[in-house]
């Protein structure tokens, strides 16, 4: 299934639905392999994990060499994605398959499979790890998964059209964007029941960030080239930063620095990034310009690096914080949605050990 260039929005929805074994070499240059080596202890590392729509798949980039060091495949379409808080996994939705694929970050293979509501399109994960919770944009609901059993345990109706979802950073409420209600609701995540009105924001909301004290949270709205600023205490709308000069920038990914002071905005139509400081809402600087078709954004654990993939570039632009410039370029797969950025254990696979010659490989190294 090819994904539309258009949003996911229902108004203007249109979906459509070898390896070599060997290699010649000359004989006696190169020593037999062991057939097993000894197991090797998984290796701490931060990961960027990119949501690859068209090719079925996620990269997973590590973020010290900015070199893909895994491909793993999950179900059709995949769009949204979030790596638990202790890292040992991420949560994958599926836009065509309705469902939520499980991926071990040590092994970096798909462990379960969970069915979800009608195009699933992001996930967050409460920091206890406890859940995770997946908008489903033709449902108009949230499913919420117990991480621990990989099971649907609540179904929760929002707005039409739910899109982004970021949950508190005291886990105690998630923020869900109604792309085609044109607010935001809010769901208490101990009953799984929506709270208050919902409150309005931009046109055709994307995605949802919070910054890391929980005052406020950051809303891209797509078709209104801005962002709404909400107060999380009185869940109320106290500004609107425009993200760009030029009509048409189409905000898609918002993620917000460790420190909290600057706000990273994808303008999908403009293939640029916008950078807001969070004290006075306002945009600084000039954009970064990026890839063919920003959408999801994530920043490192220590603030250092912006990583954005790039819809229609197939590859995942890198930012220097200190500077604002792109730094590195990353091939990935093809249409990359969502980016999730973890700390996580990977497994390194055995490297096989060189057996020593024997007389017969001796005999045919000396005859040339």
């Amino acid at each position: 299934m090819r994904l539309p260039d258009e949003p996911h929005r229902r108004r203007r929805r249109s979906w459509g639905w070898a390896a070599v074994a060997g290699v010649a070499a000359a004989a006696g240059l190169a020593a037999p392999m062991a057939v097993s080596a000894s197991v090797t202890a998984a290796q701490p590392q931060e990961v960027a994990y990119v949501a690859n729509s068209n090719s079925n798949n996620v990269s997973v980039i590590n973020t010290s060499t900015n070199t893909v060091i895994a491909t793993v495949a999950v179900g059709d379409v995949p769009s949204g994605v979030a790596v638990t808080p202790d890292g040992a996994r991420a949560y994958v939705t599926n836009i065509a398959s309705n469902n939520v694929s499980v991926i071990n970050t040590s092994t970096n293979t798909v462990i379960a499979t969970v069915a979800v509501g009608t195009i699933p399109l992001s996930v967050a994960v409460t920091p206890d790890g406890a859940r995770a919770y997946v908008t489903n944009l033709e449902s108009d609901n949230v499913s919420v998964i117990d991480t621990s059993t990989n099971t649907v345990i609540a179904t929760v109706a929002v707005g039409d059209g739910p899109d982004g979802v970021v949950i508190t950073p005291d886990g105690a409420l998630a923020y869900v964007a109604n792309s085609n209600a044109n607010n935001v609701s809010v769901i208490n995540t101990t009953t799984n029941t929506v709270v208050g009105d919902p409150i309005d924001v931009g046109d055709d909301p994307q995605q949802v960030a919070i910054t890391p004290n929980g005052a406020l949270a950051y809303v891209t709205n797509g078709a209104s080239d801005n962002v709404s600023v909400i107060n999380t205490s009185t869940n109320t709308v106290i500004a609107a930063a425009a993200v760009a000069v030029a009509a048409g920038a189409n905000p898609r990914g918002v993620a917000i620095t460790p420190d909290g002071v600057l706000a990273y905005i994808g303008n999908r139509s403009l293939n640029n990034v916008s950078v807001i400081n969070t004290t006075t809402n306002t945009v600084v600087g000039d954009p970064i310009d990026v890839g063919d078709g920003p959408q999801g954004v994530a920043i490192t654990l220590n603030g250092s690096r912006v990583y954005v993939g790039n819809q229609n570039a197939n590859n995942v632009s890198v930012i220097d914080t200190t500077t604002n410039t792109v730094i590195a370029t990353v091939a990935v797969g093809v249409a990359p949605l969502g980016v999730a950025v973890g700390r996580v254990e990977i497994t390194p696979t055995p490297t096989p050990t060189p057996r020593h010659p024997g007389v017969r490989n001796r005999n045919n190294n000396n005859n040339g």
